[in-house]
């Protein structure tokens, strides 16, 4: 390619960069609809769900993972034993399982209790927001009784 020709295709590729735009997807505003923004909305029984899947997985894992951990802790003991350097590989491997493990329970762990904190909280949260409402509107009526409305 000469140089002339490397300088002509510069200039074109610049050329289209100026036309081209950039555009985001996006749902269509004229499409109809309930004019939603598309918030991101989960209700109770979605969280709850995911809260189990997460506790679910918590216990199934920690009794499969440990199953795993013993039968690869005492295949890796018996090739030590034996003197294949094997051995000290699977050793190696199990500790790393052992560590990915904890990991993986601790985020189980953490996803569902997380999930059951924030669902007793919104709960006492409306229980204080009812509880407030109601003796405002007490007070609301106190106050119009004593006016005489």
């Amino acid at each position: 390619m000469a140089w002339d020709e490397w300088e002509q295709l510069k200039s074109e590729a610049a050329g289209q960069q100026s036309k081209t735009r950039m555009q985001l997807n996006q749902y269509p505003s004229d499409q109809g609809g309930n004019n939603t923004q598309g918030d991101l909305v989960a209700s109770q029984k979605d969280l709850a769900g995911v809260g189990k899947a997460a506790h679910d997985l918590f216990t199934d894992f920690t009794a499969y993972s440990g199953h795993a951990r013993v039968a690869s802790e005492a295949a890796a003991g018996a090739l030590k034993g034996e003197g294949f350097a094997l051995g000290g590989a699977l050793e190696h491997v199990t500790e790393r399982w052992s560590q990915q493990t904890k990991t993986l329970l601790d985020a189980c762990a953490h996803i569902s209790n997380h999930l059951r904190f924030t669902k007793n909280q919104h709960a006492a949260d409306e229980s204080y927001i009812a509880g407030t409402v109601s003796s405002i509107a007490l007070l609301d009526e106190g106050f119009d009784d004593r006016k005489g409305h």
